[in-house]
């Protein structure tokens, strides 16, 4: 009795054009095996669903095993020529079977002879078959890249939208559920000051559901979606974005604000209040982070405690130091206590000063405003030069996309900056204020505030902070340096820090009136440089 090796494949076109599948395809091999007076002794299959690796990989099982056993089988069987292989240079590996190892390519539909005769009839239709592959394959990205320009999704939705079929076309609508969670954690990062991690716990302590088979939002995909352009309206095709035709769930304003808060370290940090950046190891100038230990007790209960060290911390000879939080809030209350001041004048002078300063904020904010806005005048200037050269074909499609998504980037940082710059001058101030009427009132408020508030606290009142060993050593801004590191003497020589009645004609309390370049205060050896 003969022996055969067959193989069958399909793709789901195919099936719907032709009319065949596996099962018709299986048998027709057995039955034409049968006819020959043998038997199918191994058979591979090749499935619609199967990726490209799978192809590949049933494709070379077949080979090695026609190799083995070339002596013991009679040919290969295949339903036709373009099933056999789908392009030339799986077509060349049959031949080289047939020629090396005597193994008779077999197509039950397409009869051929191994002549020279048949061996051409066989090989232009296999090179039929690698072009209508290739031209297929031609003819799907062209019809993506035209569903994209036309502002269509091609492919699964993303997190916040659903496929759906209308008029015959494949589309996406919002999802109720996912599209109200996407826009609460766009929301909760962009204007509720929390970090990533704060957004992940925040948005699961809600009860909101990620999916039904992962209840829980993973970090990581709520990072991915923070920075999907899909969410403003847009669609990616070959790293390029195009306006789509589905409704955005997030204005430009939040994006903008979002891309910029993740474009620093911000997603790296933790709400622990100490740690993000804000303070450095004084051994090696790394960055300070936290940890959060948990401890069980006894009697089931579990103790909580919040450490900070280098996060070099493992590292070589680095010293093995871990300071409790509640240290360094010790530290930073006892930085507070130096900030009070009992004299009513000295206070009222304080308040002089912030107020000078906070002109000189506003004359710098102009001159700013003033670049942004010649920036923001020349990128607008530029995308009209960009679509007259696209208009006038002087650019292809992809370069125009190309260069047109930058610049929309970058006109998007600029309106951001401009708007970041109407407000920080007055916030700054505001807080500023705050910040030295909280260091002369009550502990108590600092102690009852939340990470937000005090992590703005610190960076008003501190320029930098370094972790030495286990004592926190501040650089404070002007002019809370005055108040921490110097006192206000009756003499010291040319370097004297002035009282409030020396400093009448240096800071005019009279809005308006230009601020002296004469310093109020000397400059301390942890901030040198010139003061105003």
């Amino acid at each position: 009795m003969k022996q055969f090796a067959a193989l069958a494949r399909v793709s789901s076109r195919e099936q719907e054009r032709e009319g065949f599948s596996l099962e018709v395809q299986e048998e027709a091999l057995h039955r034409y095996a049968t006819q020959a007076g043998g038997e199918i002794v191994k058979f591979f299959k090749i499935a619609e669903t199967a990726s490209k690796g799978e192809q590949r990989k049933t494709f070379r099982e077949l080979i090695a095993y026609a190799k083995k056993n070339a002596f013991a089988l009679d040919g290969l069987l295949f339903y036709k020529v373009d099933r056999a292989s789908r392009n030339l240079f799986d077509y060349v590996e049959l031949e080289r079977l047939e020629s090396e190892y005597n193994l008779p390519f077999i197509s039950i539909s397409q009869p051929t002879e191994n002549t020279p005769a048949g061996r051409m009839m066989r090989r232009t239709l296999a090179n039929m078959a690698s072009f209508y592959t290739e031209q297929m394959s031609v003819d799907v990205r062209e019809g993506i890249a035209r569903r994209v320009r036309e502002g269509w999704f091609c492919g699964p939705a993303p997190y916040g939208y659903r496929n759906v079929r209308k008029d015959g076309r494949g589309v996406i609508e919002t999802d109720p559920v996912e599209s109200n969670n996407v826009k609460r954690m766009f929301h909760l990062y962009a204007y509720e000051n929390l970090t990533l991690d704060g957004v992940v716990e925040k948005i699961n302590s809600e009860g909101r559901v990620y999916r039904p088979s992962q209840p829980r939002f993973p970090r990581t995909s709520i990072h991915t979606m923070l920075k999907d352009r899909c969410y403003i309206g847009e669609i990616q095709h070959k790293g390029q974005w195009y306006p789509g035709k589905h409704e955005p769930l997030i204005d430009r304003a939040t994006w903008n604000r979002v891309q910029a808060l993740l474009g620093g370290s911000t997603h790296h940090a933790t709400t622990l209040t100490y740690a993000g950046q804000f303070m450095t190891c004084g051994h090696c100038g790394h960055p300070v982070t936290g940890e959060l230990v948990k401890k069980k007790r006894k009697d089931g209960g579990v103790n909580e405690h919040v450490y900070y060290r280098c996060a070099r911390y493992a590292k070589g000879d680095h010293p093995r130091i871990r300071v409790k939080e509640a240290d360094i809030e010790a530290q930073v209350l006892t930085l507070f206590d130096k900030m009070k001041v009992e004299d009513a004048s000295v206070r009222d002078w304080f308040r002089t000063v912030l107020a000078s300063q906070t002109r000189d904020a506003q004359a710098d904010s102009r001159a700013q405003r003033a670049e942004l806005t010649r920036q923001e005048t020349l990128l607008v200037e530029q995308q009209d030069r960009l679509l007259n050269m696209r208009l006038a074909d002087d650019i292809d499609q992809e370069v125009f996309a190309k260069k047109h998504t930058q610049l929309r980037d970058r006109l998007a940082s600029i309106k951001l900056q401009l708007d970041v710059l109407d407000r920080s001058h007055d916030e700054t101030a505001e807080l500023a204020a705050k910040v030295f009427e909280l260091s002369q009132t009550l502990k108590e408020q600092w102690l009852t505030a939340d990470y937000a508030t005090k992590r703005r606290l610190l960076e008003i009142v501190c320029l930098n902070c370094v972790l030495d060993n286990v004592t926190l050593c501040p650089e404070m801004r002007k002019p809370f340096d005055v108040l921490v590191e110097g006192r206000f003497l009756e003499t010291s020589g040319e370097d004297r820090i002035q009282k409030p009645s020396d400093c009448a004609a240096v800071v005019s309390p009279v809005a308006g009136d230009a601020p002296s370049s004469h310093t109020p205060f000397r400059a301390t050896d942890h901030n040198p440089g010139p003061q105003k």
